[in-house]
């Protein structure tokens, strides 16, 4: 995962369409992951996530551009990524784009979006 590199634009403006490339799914309270950041260890409940990254519930702030490392908690297996932050929403969480996910994990992370895809629609039924 060495060498992974990810540009950030800081632009003050939004868009008023999505940039979103991948579409992302709420999950239930069971996804979540252990992450560093600056030589800081949490753990946080995952809100939502996608292949290209995901929205985390974390009090501390960071900034937009900071690096972390996370590690999944989930039954599909071990599952690791590097990302940034590129979202910030106070008191709420943070938004990371995914910057590089080991060859070996990327199977496990789509096996959980397909699993949260699947209760997500189940849920939508009744």
């Amino acid at each position: 995962m060495q060498g992974s590199r990810c540009f950030v634009s800081l632009s003050p403006q939004t868009p008023s369409y999505s940039r979103r490339q991948t579409s992302r799914v709420e999950t239930p309270d069971g996804v979540w992951v252990y992450w560093r950041c600056h030589g800081r260890d949490d753990v946080s409940r995952v809100l939502d996530l996608s292949s290209g990254g995901l929205f985390l519930a974390a009090p501390g702030p960071r900034s937009v551009g900071t690096k972390a490392r996370l590690d999944f908690l989930v039954q599909e297996g071990q599952i690791r990524t590097e990302a940034i932050v590129r979202h910030i929403e106070p008191g709420n969480g943070l938004g990371f784009k995914f910057t590089a996910v080991t060859e070996q994990d990327s199977p496990h992370l789509a096996a959980l979006l397909t699993r949260l895809r699947y209760l997500s629609r189940s849920r939508g039924k009744l």
